[in-house]
């Protein structure tokens, strides 16, 4: 029982930590941030203290959050991954996943191990399946992995969940059912078409955001989107919430000279993590299992992806979802070699992407419309 109320006090003293942290971050940025490059000059020495600090790892400063993110991190997502667990689902949806089947229990604890291992330190989960599962992965060691929340089905895509009281009433429900403290990032989904949304109703998010963080439950703030235009509006209307933006960003992706999204991310010090790297997994030719006879040349297609998004030092990190450690070893591969791509490597790249777009499902169509951001 001791031993209990030992743990119980070390928890509650590391998750106050955690907040009064965020706290100390938060005044700095409404104290007057004078552009991002002199903020990152400033914390930039914090770098090396950031949670799961590997030297082989490299690390971006994350916005105005100020937290160092490592350049690859864990997507939420876990399709395929029947291929290393058989039997894991109940249909062919990957989110039928049998949640306490030993096996996929083991499968996403080694993988969240080998993150931690190579210095990738966030997970991003966006569904009600990843927040309790990667919970439940990280029991014990939450606060060596920063972690971000959405419970996407009861959040802006369902009109019943589109008040600041009703928002509120899903983070509260979500972080009691996955046994969490607090939470790093709240980025809330709303519609694929997220220009769909009233002015009222992402007001009454924006206050949800605020709100969550003036209770000690979040740490940071933002949402996941992919209407671009939107996304700028809401970033340049809601400078101090919009902390963090999940969005497509492929390995064709290119940015507009004028009108793009960056504009706002750049001048607005705004984290980015980059979604769908790989196009779902339509840049691959094999299913993702371990004795594919094209592991190989995907793993490679992985790197080539990788080193690509991150030409761009605006995206905070790709979060790719992985199924094994072997994949996560492979993208922490990429991060040590060397960015630039070089003709052979760039023609290969558009190559994949090529067929990638081609072999797109048709659920998958509309991440062409982010070839251009």
């Amino acid at each position: 029982m001791q031993d209990k109320q030992q743990t119980g006090k070390a928890n509650e003293s590391t998750r106050r930590t955690f907040m009064r942290d965020g706290t100390i971050v938060t005044a700095g940025v409404a104290a007057g941030l004078t552009g991002c490059s002199q903020s990152a000059k400033v914390n930039k020495s914090d770098m090396t203290q950031t949670v799961n600090y590997n030297p082989d790892m490299e690390y971006r400063r994350a916005g105005k959050t100020n937290l160092w993110i490592s350049s690859v991190c864990l997507g939420g997502h876990w399709k395929r991954v029947d291929k290393v667990v058989p039997g894991v689902f109940e249909t062919k949806a990957w989110l039928s996943a049998k949640l306490d089947l030993k096996g996929f229990e083991k499968n996403r604890y080694d993988v969240v191990s080998k993150c931690m291992e190579v210095g990738i330190n966030y997970i991003d989960a966006c569904t009600w399946q990843e927040c309790v599962t990667y919970a439940k992965a990280l029991k014990g060691r939450r606060d060596k992995m920063y972690m971000g929340f959405s419970w996407y089905q009861e959040e802006m895509r369902k009109p019943d969940y589109r008040t600041c009281k009703a928002l509120i009433g899903t983070l509260d429900k979500g972080m009691k059912e996955a046994g969490l403290d607090y939470v790093d990032v709240w980025r809330v989904t709303m519609l694929s078409k997220s220009g769909q949304h009233t002015e009222g109703e992402v007001e009454e998010m924006m206050k949800a955001l605020e709100l969550a963080k003036k209770q000690g439950k979040v740490r940071f703030t933002g949402l996941s989107s992919h209407d671009r235009p939107h996304i700028k509006w809401m970033i340049e209307t809601y400078p101090e919430t919009v902390q963090v933006v999940c969005t497509p960003y492929t390995a064709s992706t290119k940015e507009l000279p004028v009108d793009s999204v960056f504009e706002a991310i750049r001048k607005n010090d705004v984290a980015f993590f980059g979604i769908k790297p790989f196009a779902g997994t339509s840049l691959f030719k094999g299913d993702s299992s371990p004795d594919s006879e094209t592991r190989v040349e995907d793993d490679r297609l992985a790197r080539l992806a990788i080193r690509y998004i991150l030409g761009n030092p605006a995206i905070t990190a790709p979060i790719p979802g992985m199924i094994n450690a072997q994949q996560v070893e492979n993208v922490a591969k990429a991060v040590k070699e060397r960015r630039k791509l070089d003709v052979a490597e760039a023609r290969e790249l558009e190559a994949a992407m090529d067929r990638a777009w081609a072999n797109l499902p048709a659920s998958y169509e509309w991440l062409k419309d982010w070839k251009y951001v």
